[in-house]
């Protein structure tokens, strides 16, 4: 092992082994997380390798019951991290940032959780309990793992991550329909389906007349939690909240763009304009 030390006071080799993972996702993550000081940033890379790599073992096509004992095992490294065991470099940085800034086992294992929710089960139509569930599991927990790596503890920090989490994880409902039909699946609740005469399975539901008013339905959810999130952002840790208001008005951008292509093409995928993702960065990560 090196004895380099880098962030977190992580050895070297462990940090660049995180850093790949994250880099390698292809997503905008590790250019956003950038905005964060060296062992925050680190901290929050290790939280994202943890995420994909549980995300990677529930998108496993093979049968579930070769999955499950996966999850368990990331369950019981997760365990051992708390008992100051660690093998891997991603527990191993893992470790040093809960730590440094309190990361709470329930959340990770609420992670974990709802990963096993997509892999034990073909989700469609859950009710409004089982969705808010789902939601808070593998959005809101991974919440409250970020804001403490922010930097804000507080219980006001918790809400953010409550609220946020949920909008965000409807927005991506939203935009992902027909992508889930594809798969068999339709993360849209019983209750507004039903309330609008729209079949409760999948490919029936995406012809529906009425998919339209259940989409809407779904977003004005989306824009309390978003409401409720930038509520809760002004009495926490202005300085902690600026990865949280990027990532929330990204999300925000995206809802507006669904809303102004109109649910009735829930089938055409929406951008946002470039110029628009350059203002959010300047706008929110700065000020």
């Amino acid at each position: 092992m090196s004895s380099t030390i880098t962030a977190l006071g992580a050895d070297k080799a462990d940090m660049e082994a995180v850093e790949r993972i994250v880099r390698d996702a292809g997503t905008s993550f590790y250019r956003g997380m950038r905005i964060l000081p060296q062992d925050r940033r680190m901290a929050m890379y290790a939280i994202y390798a943890f995420c994909r790599l549980v995300d990677d073992i529930a998108d496993d096509p093979a049968p579930f019951d070769t999955i499950l004992p996966r999850l368990n095992q990331w369950r019981e490294r997760i365990a051992a991290l708390y008992i100051g065991n660690a093998e891997t470099p991603v527990e191993r940085v893992l470790l040093r940032a809960i730590l440094a800034y309190d990361l709470q086992q329930a959340d990770f294992a609420a992670v974990i959780d709802g990963m096993q929710m997509d892999a034990e089960t073909v989700i469609v139509a859950p009710d409004l309990a089982t969705l808010d569930l789902y939601c808070d599991r593998v959005a809101a927990a991974v919440g409250r793992l970020s804001v403490r790596a922010f930097g804000d503890a507080s219980r006001r920090a918790d809400v953010v991550a409550w609220s946020l989490g949920r909008a965000l994880q409807l927005t991506n409902i939203l935009r992902d329909v027909a992508e889930d039909a594809e798969r068999g699946r339709l993360y849209l609740p019983h209750e507004y389906l039903a309330a609008e005469g729209v079949p409760l399975e999948v490919p029936a539901a995406l012809d529906h007349p009425n998919m339209p008013h259940v989409c809407a339905r779904v977003a004005k959810d989306a824009h309390a939690h978003f409401a409720n999130a930038w509520a809760a952002m002004e009495v926490c840790d202005p300085q902690a909240m600026r990865p949280a208001r990027v990532m929330g008005k990204s999300y925000a951008a995206i809802l507006t763009a669904l809303e102004t292509r109109g649910w009735e093409l829930f089938r055409a995928p929406v951008k946002v304009a470039k110029w628009r993702k350059i203002w959010i960065a300047i706008r929110y990560a700065w000020f």
